[in-house]
This record gives C-alpha cells, sequence and structure tokens, in this order.
C-alpha cells in the first residue's frame, strides 16, 4: 500500500513517542521511549521491528510484537517479561530518531537533498513502517517545542518514504550503501547537485555508489563544480585519478588536470591512455577562455564521397558525446571542413544522396586564440549549437565548440546555488 493510499488519521509523527512514558498493562509507568527500530532493506516501506526503551538507566530493546497502544499514541509493554540485556544493533537495522531524524536524506523523484523534520509512521495491513518524511518547517518546530504548536499530520508536506534513500555511512549496522540502480535513474547533473549540496563524507557516499558504473562516476565528475572535483581527487592516488579522467570528455579532463596541484598534474597526465593523454595535452596548449580551451577535439566527419546512409551511420557507431552530435562535418583529404549536415536533413534525405547534397557548405568557424566573446557572438549570429574550430595555418578542423560548453563559460561560477537550484529543501 502506497502512502497515498493511508488515511491522513492513520499516520503518527515519531516524535509523538520519542522520550515519552512506556506503560505496563496496569498503567504503571516502566520505562521512557528512547528510538524506534526499523529494518532496511527492499521494502519501500522499511517495518519498524522494535522499541530501545530506557528502564533505569538501561536502554533495552522490546519487540514491536509485544507493544501496544502506537495507534493511540502512546505505548504499553504487553509482554511478560522484558529482556534485561542491553540494546545492540543488529545488521541492517536503523534508529528513526538517531539515525533519520534531523539529517539529510535524498529525494529521488525530486532529485534534491531534504532534511528530515518528522519521521511518519503506520500501520499497515497489520504491520508498523516508516511510510513518510516531512521536510517541513512546521515539523521541526513541533519537535522542538513539543504538542504546543499541534500534532496533526499535514498529509501535502509529506515525502513518501518509496522515494527517499538515507545515508548509511554513518550508520554502524548498515549493510549497505546507496543502491547504485536507484541513483542511476538520476541525470548526472542532478546527481552531482546532489553531491554539492550533501556533506563530504555524504557526497562520498554518492561518489561510491555511482562508481560501480565508471562512466556514470565519470560524467557525474564532469558536472561538479571546481571544487568538489579537487576535493573527492584529493582521497584518490594518482592513478586512480587518472583512471577517472580517462573516461572524462577530453576538455572536462582538460580543465580539471589545469586545477589540479602542480606536483600531481604530471604524474596523472603522463599515465592518460595514449591518444586521450594527446588530446588533453593539446588543450592544454590554448588558454582556458579560448576557442582552443573551450573545444572538444573529438566529432564527428565524413569525406565527400559520403552518402547520407554513411553519415548516418558513423552518428550511430561513434563515442562522439551527443551533444557534439548536432551535426556530421564533411571534410576533404586536408581535413578541412567544406560542409556541415545537421541530424534532420540527413534522416530525411534519401540515404543514397550525398551527405553533401544536404549540407551547409557556407561555414562559420573560429579559431584557437578567438576568445570567448567572440566565439559567442559567431555561435549567436549563426544561430548553431555547434561550431568548428580550425587550426590558423591550414584551416584543418581541430575540434568544435558546443553551446553547453559555452554557456557553462559564460555562467557565473556557483550559479546553481545562486538561482536556487542546489538549495536543501526543508
Amino acid at each position: 500500500m502506497g502512502l497515498l493510499r493511508l488515511a491522513v488519521a492513520d499516520i503518527l509523527h515519531l516524535s509523538t513517542f520519542l522520550h515519552r512514558p512506556i506503560f505496563d498493562s496496569r498503567g504503571d509507568r516502566i520505562g521512557r521511549v528512547q528510538d524506534l527500530v526499523a529494518r532496511l532493506g527492499d521494502d519501500p516501506h522499511p517495518p519498524i521491528v522494535g522499541v530501545v526503551v530506557r528502564i533505569e538507566g538501561r536502554d533495552l530493546f522490546v519487540s514491536i510484537k509485544k507493544i501496544g497502544g502506537l495507534a493511540q499514541g502512546r505505548m504499553t509493554f504487553e509482554g511478560r517479561r522484558v529482556d534485561l540485556r542491553r540494546f545492540e544493533r543488529r545488521p541492517g537495522e536503523m534508529l528513526l530518531a538517531e539515525d533519520l531524524l534531523a539529517r539529510h536524506l535524498i529525494n529521488l523523484v525530486r532529485g534534491r537533498i531534504i532534511i528530515a523534520s518528522e519521521i511518519e509512521i503506520a500501520q499497515v495491513e497489520g504491520r508498523w513502517e516508516v511510510v513518510g518524511v516531512d521536510p517541513g518547517r512546521r515539523s521541526f518546530l513541533r519537535r522542538v517545542l513539543g504538542h504546543r504548536i499541534g500534532s496533526h499530520v499535514q498529509a501535502d508536506t509529506i515525502v513518501d518514504f518509496a522515494s527517499i534513500e538515507p545515508f548509511v555511512s554513518h550508520v554502524p549496522s548498515a549493510r549497505l550503501r546507496i543502491p547504485y540502480r536507484k541513483l542511476a535513474k538520476l541525470h548526472p547533473a542532478q546527481i552531482a547537485d546532489l553531491v554539492e549540496q550533501a556533506s563530504h563524507e555524504e557526497g562520498e557516499e554518492i561518489i561510491e555508489a555511482v562508481g560501480l558504473d565508471r562512466e556514470l562516476e565519470a560524467d557525474v565528475f564532469e558536472e561538479l563544480d571546481t571544487t568538489h572535483q579537487l576535493e573527492f581527487l584529493e582521497s584518490r592516488t594518482n592513478a586512480e585519478a587518472s583512471r577517472l579522467l580517462s573516461r572524462m570528455e577530453p576538455d572536462n579532463a582538460a580543465d580539471l588536470i589545469s586545477e589540479i596541484d602542480q606536483e600531481r598534474r604530471l604524474p596523472i597526465l603522463e599515465l592518460l591512455p595514449s591518444e586521450q593523454q594527446a588530446k588533453v595535452r593539446q588543450l592544454l596548449s590554448y588558454n582556458a577562455d579560448t576557442a582552443g580551451g573551450l573545444m572538444n577535439p573529438d566529432f564527428v566527419s565524413v569525406p565527400p564521397t559520403a552518402t547520407v546512409a554513411d553519415a548516418l551511420e558513423a552518428i550511430r557507431t561513434t563515442r562522439v558525446p551527443a551533444e557534439s552530435l548536432q551535426a556530421v562535418f564533411i571534410v576533404n583529404e586536408e581535413g578541412q571542413p567544406i560542409g556541415a549536415a545537421s541530424i534532420a536533413p540527413l534522416v530525411r534525405a534519401r540515404p543514397t544522396e550525398l551527405a553533401l547534397s544536404v549540407a551547409r557548405t557556407q561555414l562559420a568557424h573560429v579559431h584557437p586564440h578567438w576568445d570567448v566573446l567572440r566565439v559567442s557572438r559567431k555561435m549567436s549570429d549563426f544561430n548553431l549549437t555547434v561550431l568548428p574550430v580550425l587550426d590558423d595555418e591550414h584551416n584543418k578542423m581541430i575540434g568544435v565548440v558546443t553551446v553547453d560548453d559555452l554557456l557553462e563559460e559564460l555562467l557565473p561560477q556557483g550559479w546553481r546555488a545562486e538561482f536556487g537550484m542546489s538549495a536543501v529543501e526543508e
């Protein structure tokens, strides 16, 4: 049963029970509730397995099967005797107050970090479960001030726990880290935003999770701001850093290497695969704020004899990033571009036609030393999303500047935070 199918009256606040008395069947107070214990696993709503109760200065575990009265907002012990052994976590168990309450959680639906101001529980088909999190300020105030601010549930502020992923590296009994398969559903830019919103330890936990897919890890690293990139590279060896950079686009790898401490820069560069190393060295020879510094040396090109079918096959089989695939360049034997065919004309044309017949032959271009403003004017004047870069000596095509790389250069550092895109939700 999902959260939306529960009536508001069925949902109870964790704070309703914390630090409040627990009574025996005769109504006598026997202790104080310290926490509720849930078991993490594959359940979208983790089951509550017990209660931590403080009795005469000792924290004891009481199975949820021996607890009554929750639905009425108070706890009673319905067993015959209390196990006097001190409470110890078991693998996979999480304490709701200690491990979740007032901590950061990932809202996987919105790709945002939220703060658990309140934890919501409910009885579903005879089993008590963690059904949601309330990140609202009112929940925080109620938790701090108690019932003076009211205890009713505001359903519109509750986030279904099925869409929540908690950070667990701080939990000594956690068997699992953040599941990679859940994060992989987000765009790399969203994952990077999560890393930037989180603490360093939380960010490491996210990076560790996406590290199961080396390509995704590289994509996320490309989206991080420079400060966070360097922060996470500090703990990696030169070989580990090189492996990561080898999966990044050459222009992004060059930007990052140029920011690494001087003593590590060359060792990491020399560990890159030879082809990637050559591209990065070429890019590092240009100033960062020029067309040469902005360009990606990878693009799709075909000879003048190529047909439309050849051009489309080149697009299908290339590993060039998608943003550079807005056009296929037709280049002559000297490597000079003589036309650029956009995707739409190629798809509409007959496969046997020459790609050059549907290409633009009056090409706008830039040279490596041109500054960013000159590049942006050229791209804007000709309404382009990808712009060829030609060398100064032979007009040979050596790379492309894409509109996303240009925007990244033109926008101020920290623009996401400035416009509220990376603020932690409350």
